[in-house]
């Protein structure tokens, strides 16, 4: 079996020179942990989606954790969620004493399904947490309206879509909050980190006492002195460091140039394997731009274990996201059973990750839908 020169990873950091130096600069600075230019990183990711403010926290489960908080859920109330995403989604809801309840997917675009939103409302039901599924916003105009119906808070989990677009307007400002991840794999980088966007000064008011202990400086400080701070509700050291900020500000400067990229693999994969047997492409829903952070198919025919073992072993780091949360042996346990989400277990049966990322190069993309062809119509 031929194999390519090197191992071609789904995603990888795109790190240059650049973001190198910055951080370099950073640690000769008086500052490491969160000073200068955390401020500096959440002004240009509220500017650059159009939100009146941005909280950065260590990372994006710690920002969805926050998001929670800051929406008051709590023991008794329920929160609906996709199955088809990362733990994180589910578990920030649990993190707080919620229920989650797992609405089905879309069979098209892989996101939730609103009409499954409005099916699984309760009386309990406090929040909606979509999620924009491999950087492909979800259908938020129906699932705000049903929000509103409700009177809900909508928290968005666009950890793959920083740099996406809906209706002509970034991703970001369509929810009440939104959260965006910078792991190593999403648009941009901090090494780890994450940001709650939002409009509501209330609840930005919140996440930054959230992320820090709990604490703030009150009225008594003026009597007290600048010193002076109280801890005024249990709050958790969340806090991003001015390094992460620093790598971060460096990315900001090159997210539409990876943007760019990404959508030009994607539609290379798509023009490529729409006409193979046995293979269904992704689709977005109308008026979208997805982001791209993943690429994901849909396997018709074959065992997709053998097609993705082969792959592999050609050196083509495809992969699987992801197992239906409620599949899990901690949400098992807590009673959620199999076959709940039909149309979610039948997708995640024949899903595929391929890779896709910056640095990826065309060259490499082609040695994948070879192999993916031989591999498919052989097995």
């Amino acid at each position: 079996m031929r194999k390519y020169m090197h191992f071609i990873s789904y995603g990888c950091q795109s790190i240059d020179e650049e973001d190198i130096q910055t951080v370099i600069d950073t640690l000769r600075s008086p500052f490491l942990t969160q000073g200068p230019k955390v401020a500096e990183f959440e002004q240009v990711i509220a500017n650059f989606v159009g939100a009146k403010y941005a909280v950065a926290f260590c990372n994006g489960t710690a920002a969805l954790h926050g998001a929670c908080y800051a929406a008051e859920v709590g023991e008794g109330d329920e929160v609906i969620t996709s199955p088809i995403t990362f733990v994180a989604s589910a578990n920030c809801v649990r993190y707080v004493g919620g229920t989650v309840v797992f609405a089905d997917i879309d069979p098209v675009t892989y996101n939730i399904n609103p009409a499954q939103i409005q099916a699984n409302i309760t009386e309990k039901t406090k929040a909606i947490i979509p999620v924009d599924f491999t950087g492909q916003p979800a259908d938020m105009d129906e699932i705000m309206s049903i929000a509103k119906e409700h009177n809900l808070v909508v928290i968005e989990d666009g950890a793959h879509s920083l740099g996406a677009e809906y209706k002509g307007s970034k991703v970001g400002i369509q929810a009440d909050m939104t959260m965006f991840s910078f792991h190593p794999v999403k648009p941009i980088t901090t090494a780890e980190g994450g940001v709650i966007v939002t409009n509501n000064k209330e609840y930005y008011k919140k996440l930054r006492k959230f992320r820090s202990h709990g604490i703030e400086q009150t009225s008594y400080a003026k009597e007290q002195g600048d010193w002076y701070y109280e801890m005024t509700e249990l709050g958790y050291n969340y806090r991003m460091t001015d390094l992460q900020a620093a790598l971060g500000l460096s990315q900001m400067k090159k997210l539409d140039q990876f943007i760019e990229r990404r959508r030009e693999v994607a539609e290379l994969y798509t023009e490529k394997l729409k006409i193979m047997e046995g293979v269904i492409t992704p689709q977005l829903l109308e008026n979208t731009a997805s982001g791209w952070h993943l690429y994901m198919i849909q396997l018709e025919k074959g065992n997709r274990k053998q097609i993705f073992e082969k792959m592999r072993a050609a050196n083509i780091g495809v992969h699987v996201h992801y197992i239906p949360v409620y599949w899990h042996p901690y949400y098992q346990k807590l009673g959620y059973e199999k076959g709940l989400c039909p149309e979610a277990e039948s997708w995640y049966e024949k899903a595929l990750t391929l890779p896709i990322h910056p640095q990826i190069s065309n060259e490499e993309i082609m040695f994948v839908i070879d192999k993916l062809n031989s591999f498919v119509n052989t097995n």
